[in-house]
Order: structure tokens, then sequence, then C-alpha cells
């Protein structure tokens, strides 16, 4: 009998959700550790970064997104013990996997200078930035075949691999940063070049750990190519769970974006501010989200395996240390940003900008826990309409309206406040759904 339907929940939940959250907390670390020795290189090369960094989060969602696509259908045929079909899954996950990587390869190369100059009008700054983007969607395989794996073993109740494969990628990420920006031990200074080179060069060392420990450890999928046959219907299935889910997780990149637009006019800095605090939120968020990647293929199984008495605890559980996590971090964010924002080479200005930026926007935490993990419920339990409403009001559909509102008609402080208002409001609407859902779930 898999642990999926015999462990304890709260048990289940920590063994799966702990080697997720860790995994994507080192991820975190190294997105921070990137930006802490970009800034000191030069504020400008800061700049670029933030400006190029809602195209990695849109890269992020979109293997992200495939990857929960393929996971729940995979979680759902582990479940019901029908292992040819969770094979054809695997091998169709990677073919899309595969498929992202060349379309975003092509769209870095003939865009990047566009993207680019859209935002900035320094030359260096849209060098740098285009350097930058071109290096990491060419190479970008390495990061759509390693989220590929790392949901595999997460189907497969095994989320302790993933931090084996992060931790390794973002080892050799971090030995890199300083050798290729700087151009420590003879290397060339490569400044922002250098920093997409290290990240680069983590991401395909970790795709190739993942490859080597599905092959070796995870016995219950076979991914013989030889006897992949495509399915327009199983394609269909992927992406009816997994379009909500990358159109849900791009948000963040498309707000990234509109939010470039929206803090240009008031400063560089202000820019540079808030890709600050995007890399920070993350030690918070990434947890959180840890959580939510771990409950999908537990509540998918036990969907599969028709077990209510095992969703419903989930849930809850899930819901309670999600909003531990989440007000632990508001507290951190409200009594440190000087100190937070200090490792970022900050001036007076940055201080200046920054502090009430941390503070403000760190009042939206819980409500936004709530909101992702009851997300990710909705995924699981084949509801993905739920989950794509609730992020785009998260996201786009709301907050960027009356963040724009806010902002330039009380000025920069005042406007951060929109934040909360935006995730408070979500979390209710998630309340509600939930509830709805879950009085109608009936295996009957």
């Amino acid at each position: 009998m898999s642990k999926m339907e015999s462990m304890g929940i709260r048990r289940l939940v920590i063994t799966m959700s702990v080697p997720i959250a860790l995994s994507m907390l080192v991820s975190a670390l190294y997105n921070i550790v990137d930006s802490i020795f970009v800034a000191g290189f030069s504020q400008n090369a800061l700049l670029a970064v933030s400006l190029c960094y809602p195209i990695q989060t849109l890269m992020i969602a979109v293997a992200c997104g495939t990857g929960v696509g393929f996971n729940t259908l995979l979680a759902k045929y582990l479940g019901e013990n029908n292992m040819e079909m969770a094979d054809q899954s695997v091998l169709h996950g990677l073919l899309l996997a595969l498929f992202n990587w060349i379309v975003f390869a092509v769209l870095g190369w003939f865009f990047a200078e566009a993207f680019m100059k859209s935002f900035a009008g320094d030359e260096a700054v849209i060098a740098s930035g285009m350097s930058y983007i071109r290096i990491c969607t060419l190479f970008s395989f390495g990061i759509f075949i390693q989220i590929t794996f790392e949901r595999i073993m997460q189907a497969a109740g095994r989320p302790m691999y993933n931090m084996a494969i992060q931790c390794i990628g973002a080892l050799i990420n971090i030995i890199l940063d300083p050798i290729m920006i700087f151009g420590l031990f003879g290397f060339p200074v490569l400044g922002v070049s250098g920093a997409a080179i290290a990240t680069v060069i983590g991401q395909i060392a970790a795709m190739g750990i993942g490859i080597f420990i599905t092959h070796k450890k995870v016995p219950e999928i076979h991914m013989d190519i030889k006897q992949f046959k495509i399915d327009i219907h199983m394609l269909k299935e992927i992406y009816k769970v997994g379009i909500p889910a990358m159109i849900m997780q791009a948000v963040t990149g498309f707000m990234g974006i509109l939010m470039n637009y929206i803090l240009a006019p008031f400063s560089d800095m202000a820019v540079s501010v808030f890709g600050v605090y995007t890399k920070l939120q993350q030690f918070v968020f990434m947890a959180v989200m840890g959580i939510s990647n771990a409950i999908i293929p537990i509540l998918a199984f036990n969907y599969g395996a028709r077990r209510k008495d095992r969703i419903l605890p989930t849930v809850k559980f899930s819901l309670q240390i999600a909003s531990g996590i989440m007000f632990l971090g508001m507290i951190l964010f409200l009594a440190f940003p000087n100190q937070l924002l200090s490792m970022f080479n900050a001036d007076a200005s940055m201080y200046e900008i920054g502090i009430p930026c941390l503070r403000e926007i760190s009042l939206s935490f819980v409500f936004a826990g709530i909101s992702m993990i009851l997300c990710s419920c909705f995924q699981a339990l084949r509801k993905p309409m739920e989950s794509l409403i609730v992020s785009l009001l998260r996201q786009l559909i709301l907050l960027i309206p009356l963040l724009a509102f806010m902002m330039y008609t009380f000025g920069l402080q005042i406007g951060w406040y929109a934040f909360a208002i935006t995730e408070a409001l979500c979390a209710i609407l998630s309340l509600i759904l939930w509830k709805k859902i879950k009085n109608n779930l009936s295996f009957e």
C-alpha cells in the first residue's frame, strides 16, 4: 500500500513538504545570492537583472505549470495502479518540456533587445539585459527538464530527491557566481553575463542529476521511448490542468513586467527595490510553495483512490502550516527591513523606498498563503478554473489597477498597501470557493 493512502496525514504532508520546501528555499537562496553579487558589481547591473527577472519567472511558470498538469495526471494513474498510462504521462511531460525550451530560446534570441528597450534608456543596461536574457533562454532546456524530473519524483512520493537536485544546482551556481561575475582565478570579468552563465550551468547540472536519480531510484517509472506514442487525449488532460496552472504562475512574470511600467516613472531605484523585494519574499513564499506543490500529488492520488477522508484533513493541516509560516515572514519583514536591504549594497535612496515597501507588502503574506494553498487544492481536485480565477485576481486583474491608482493618486509609499488589500479580498474568495467544492466533493 502506498504511503499516499496509508501514512498519517500530518506526517505525510510534512515528509512530502519539507524536502520540496527546502529545495525551493535553496533555489530562492541562489536567486538572492545572484542579486547580491550583481549589486556588488554595479547598481546598473542590479537594474538590468531586476528588469530581466520577469522573463525567468515566465520560464519557470511554464515549466511548473506543465509539470503540474502531467504531475496531477501521473499521481492519479499511480493511485489507480495504471502503470502503463503513468509511463506515458511521463514521456508526454518530457516532450512538452523540450517544446517549451525551443519556444523560449527563439523568443529570447529575437526579442531580448525590444524587451530591454521598452524599460531602459541606458545603453549599458540594455546590453547587459540582452545578454542575460539570451543566455538564460538559449540554455533553458536545463530548467525545463530539471523541473519535469522534480515533478516525477513528487508524484512517485520521493520528494527527498528534489532537495538533492536543487541543492547541487544551487551550490554550483553560488560557487560560479563570483568567479564568472568578477573574473576570479583567471576567468575574464563577465558581469551580468557571468551571472547568467553560472545560472544555466547550475540548471543543466541539476537536470543531469534528476535524470540519473529517476533512472536509478524510481523503479516504478519506466521511460522507454520505443513505447512512446503521442496521445492527443492525454495532452488535453495535461493542459486541462496545466494551462490554468501555467497562467496562474505566469501572472507573476506578467505582474513583474507591468510593475516595471508602473514604477519606472517614479525612479530606476523604485524598479530595483521591487526587484530586491521579489527576491527577498521568496524566502517566505518558497516555503509555502513547497507545501502547495507537495499536496497536489497527495490530493490527486487520494482523489483517484476516492479517499475523501484523507483529502479534507490534508487541506486543513496545510492551511494551518502555511498561515504560520506567512505570519513569521510578515514579522521578519516588519522588524528587519534595514538588515534585509543592506545585503544588496543599499544606499540612502534604496532605504527610503525599500523600508516602506517591505513593511507594507508583508501585511499581505498571511492572506496570500491561504490563497496559494487553496489554489493548489483546486488544481489537484480537477477544478483548475477556480485556481486560475483567484490567481489572476491576486496578481493582475485586481492588483495592478488598484496599485496604479493608489500609487499615482497617493504616492509610492501608500501605493504598496494595494498588495494587502488585494490579497485579503482574494483569500476570502478562495475560502468561499473551497467551501463550495468541499460540500460537493463526492465519489458516488
